[in-house]
């Protein structure tokens, strides 16, 4: 047993960003994890769909030497749910603003019941070449217009503007692809739930959470709760090292 207040370091934390984002997103609550001597590893999320995303995640997972704590941000949540089913390494969840789906659900369907989430009047299609012959495929971005408001409503204009312009776009396909059996059924798992969340919605992040049996840590903020917010996230990842840690 490890003490309650050490961190054991035979866990590494593998953080996982979401749509729209990169895995810089991760820096405060990496600084953070760093000093409390925690191995941690960012991972560059490819965003071309939960299949594909899952198995890529997976992959690092399973070349981690140890167990893993996999966390994840918004779309990234839906990746390590359906990516550590095939790993036999990771030994929990962190869901920071983050999607939670079950078994045979969409992403779409879940924003589909959101009364918080925005992000649809937001989101731009673009078209990107499928590598194969002249088809074109879709992906979304959110309209730099309205970044700010959606996505990073409580960081100052300045990163907001940036994080706006250099967002990555996702894949159309990850939004109606379903998911497979989720991990949070066999794995203990953590929510940070940020109630000003206008992107994936706070109301049903926090269903989701819920229903996955999550302990859960509610925090006034936006989407970007990472950024914002680093030491509550941080803690909160502490908190499950220490737990599947000990």
């Amino acid at each position: 047993m490890t003490d309650a207040n050490s961190t054991s370091s035979a866990v590494t934390v593998v953080l996982v960003h979401g749509a729209f984002a990169d895995a810089s997103g991760w820096g405060g609550v990496i600084e953070r994890l760093h000093a409390a001597d925690v191995p941690v590893r960012a991972v560059a999320n490819p965003l071309r769909g939960v299949a594909t995303d899952s198995a890529y995640v997976a992959s690092v997972i399973r070349q981690v030497p140890g167990p893993v704590l996999a966390v994840g941000h918004s779309y990234g949540g839906a990746v390590i749910t359906n990516a550590v089913t095939t790993t036999d390494n990771a030994v929990g969840l962190v869901y920071v603003a983050a999607f939670a789906p079950d078994e045979g659900e969409t992403l779409q369907d879940i924003e589909g019941t959101s009364r918080d989430s925005v992000l649809d009047s937001a989101v731009v299609q673009t078209e990107y070449p499928s590598g194969s012959g002249e088809e074109a495929l879709i992906e979304l971005s959110i309209d730099p217009a309205q970044f700010h408001a959606v996505f990073a409503g409580d960081l100052p204009d300045g990163p907001a503007a940036v994080m706006g312009v250099s967002q990555r776009p996702i894949a159309a396909i990850a939004f109606g692809e379903k998911n497979g059996v989720p991990a949070w059924r066999s794995l203990p798992s953590w929510a940070v739930v940020a109630t000003g969340d206008k992107a994936a919605g706070a109301d049903v992040v926090l269903s989701m959470a819920k229903r996955a049996g999550a302990r859960i840590t509610e925090v006034e903020g936006s989407h970007v709760i990472m950024i914002s917010k680093p030491d509550v996230v941080a803690d909160v990842v502490l908190e499950a090292v220490r737990t599947v840690g000990s």
